[in-house]
């Protein structure tokens, strides 16, 4: 309950200073106003509704006496409601019964209560018999087939571990086969030598057979045709909201259809190169392999068999869309599943997965698909659950390669932390973070989020600072370094300037100084020199600057006016010629007496006026 607890304090706070309370509500938290239609009496059964929508999913908050529709202090209206007797009425109005915490508070000058709703171990249903979930800032009913789910779900019970009815005979030894060559290509010494047993041994040390012979559902959707085909089903479009130019169906064994749609996938990729500074070169594919790998390894794993419908798996070369049936397991949801415990809900077809190699050895794909998406300068997958389906969504567009450059260089630990390239990520669009505001990303605890952002300004990593102003305080705002910020350059989104940007400030300096060089922009803009040759070079292909030094590689090459260069300066003495020519200068007069002279002309003697 400690995050979310800490929700309720972050919520609260963030109402007070004027964001709208209906803005914060998630699928852990909620607000409810108790002066609604109907009396109390329906406000307590539609409680009681709510709150078994919270046990029903992953447990939550609910703030009795807050406006949703209000913000600031105005939105704090208040309770009159007893805590014990609102606990003894929820317990009343819910099937089987839920006791809950009820805990009354005062904030901003109002007494609130707060009900905190643990997750249940088993499904409740209100007075009408209704079971319901709570599905983000829903509360949706369950059919029968999905109360029956999610109770075995909450007894542990695990479809694919039970008895197919198939015996050895039915296994395909082209499945066979091909498990075998994963499991030689492992670095693990031990699953390497499964590679070399028996059938049988091979199949026991995967845990998909029984002591009998008999092999496990797990075994037969890895290895043997099954009545569940097609398991998985592919299409490729050119655009994605385009027709499909290619659709698979693919009836084959799980092993072989893993490895089928992964070279579907990757003779369609585009590879992007990209030169580091040490002369490495790496590629950056339209979707990271190993993202592909694990949205689709936890797809298979993790799907509801019994709803008998294929993954489906939409390609383009913008958009990357996994589609598994079933909801996300029973307490995991978007919002925790980067830091919820590995919790499959097929256990035996997770762990043959696993040592096979098709899926993250320590259950953590989804950390796996972040941390790739961020290394390749792409945007964070998109996650979205329902009671029928997950939907994982990778997204391509134009990658943001001085971000997959920085992200190269750093050391291996934090190219492997997940914290690190989220924080990286969200420094990317925003100046400055909190530990408040990064816990909801990290999906950690304040003070957990507070030591991540602190780890990365040691001298070890150096990647952020505590601004001056608030170094002193206990969650102090954090931002890049300007040695970070330049390495970047315009992947940070307040750094980033447009073409007609970039001429305004390098055409008059050219115009004053006759010239330009890389280093020059490096030190104007606070960028890299890639960066920096990049504008230059396509300020020469505009024709606005040419080459004027003898050098022609390096930082500094110097750049001239070209022939496009706008108002080129004319030749100072061309410039004196026109301005007589508009503005001529008066002819002197032939009076003497004008002359500024102290002698008269053609007069002789002393000289007249003052000496």
């Amino acid at each position: 309950m400690r995050n979310i607890r800490e929700e309720v304090e972050v919520a609260l706070s963030r109402v007070l200073e004027g964001t709208t309370a209906s803005k914060l509500e998630s699928s852990t938290l909620d607000f409810k106003e108790q002066g609604q239609q109907g009396g109390q009496k329906d406000f307590m059964r539609d409680l009681a509704g709510d709150v078994v929508c919270f046990a029903n999913a992953s447990g939550g908050a609910i703030i009795i006496g807050v406006d949703n529709k209000q913000s600031g202090p105005p939105a704090f209206k208040g309770t009159d409601l007893d805590s014990d007797e609102v606990r003894k009425r929820v317990y009343e109005l819910s099937n089987p019964h839920l006791l809950v915490e009820a805990e009354a508070r005062q904030f901003s000058g109002a007494r609130l209560l707060v009900l905190f709703v643990q997750q249940s171990l088993d499904v409740h249903a209100d007075t009408q018999g209704r079971a319901r979930r709570r599905v983000a800032t829903d509360c949706l009913p369950m059919n029968p087939d999905e109360v029956a789910r999610l109770r075995e779900e909450r007894r542990d019970f695990d479809w694919s571990s039970q008895p197919s009815g198939r015996t050895l005979n039915d296994v395909s030894p082209t499945a066979l086969e091909v498990a075998r060559r994963s499991l030689a290509t492992l670095t693990d010494e031990v699953r390497r030598k499964y590679a070399r047993l028996s059938d049988r041994d091979l199949l026991a040390a995967l845990g998909v057979v029984s002591e009998q012979g008999e092999l496990l559902r797990a075994g037969e959707l890895l290895f043997c045709e099954t009545p569940l085909s097609p398991l998985l089903q592919y299409h490729y479009r050119q655009t994605p909201g385009g027709e499909p130019r290619a659709i698979e169906r693919i009836e084959t064994p799980l092993v072989l259809a893993f490895e089928k749609v992964l070279g579907l996938v990757q003779a369609r990729l585009n590879q992007t190169p990209i030169s580091l500074p040490n002369g490495q070169q790496i590629e950056i594919a339209d979707f990271p392999q190993l993202a592909i790998r694990e949205a689709l390894a936890n797809a298979i794993v993790h799907q509801d068999y019994r709803l008998r419908r294929p993954v489906f798996i939409d390609h383009s070369p913008e958009v990357f869309v996994v589609t598994s049936p079933g909801p996300l397991v029973s307490g995991v949801t978007p919002e925790n599943i980067l830091t919820h415990p590995p919790k499959p809900r097929n256990r035996a077809l997770a762990r043959a997965a696993r040592t096979l190699g098709f899926a993250e050895e320590a259950g953590r794909g989804v950390d796996r698909m972040y941390r790739e998406m961020i290394r390749s300068g792409r945007d964070l997958p998109r996650i979205e659950a329902s009671f029928e389906q997950v939907q994982v969504k990778l997204v391509a567009g134009a990658p943001r390669t001085q971000i997959a450059r920085f992200v190269a260089q750093l050391p291996e630990q934090e190219r492997d932390d997940t914290d690190t390239l989220l924080i990286l990520f969200r420094l990317c669009r925003s100046k400055t973070v909190t530990a408040l505001d990064m816990a909801p990303m990290l999906q950690k605890s304040v003070d957990e989020a507070e030591a991540s952002l602190r780890r990365l300004t040691n001298d070890e990593v150096s990647i952020l600072e505590a601004t001056r102003q608030t170094a002193r305080l206990s969650h102090p705002a954090y931002r890049l370094r300007g040695e970070v910020l330049k390495k970047l350059g315009s992947a940070v989104d307040y750094q980033r300037r447009t073409m007609d940007e970039l001429d305004r400030k390098i055409i008059p300096h050219v115009r004053e100084y006759g010239k330009v060089n890389n280093r020059t922009l490096q030190n104007f803009f606070d960028i890299d020199v890639q960066r920096a040759r990049d504008i230059l070079s396509d300020m020469v292909e505009r024709q606005l600057l040419v080459k004027i030094s003898e050098q022609q590689r390096g930082p500094s090459v110097e750049y001239g006016p070209g022939p496009k260069f706008p108002g080129k300066r004319k030749p100072r003495t061309q410039e004196l010629r026109l301005d007589n020519q508009r503005s001529p200068l008066p002819s002197p007069k032939k009076d003497t007496k004008t002359l500024p002279l102290p002698f008269q002309a053609g007069k002789r003697g002393k000289p007249r006026g003052n000496s």
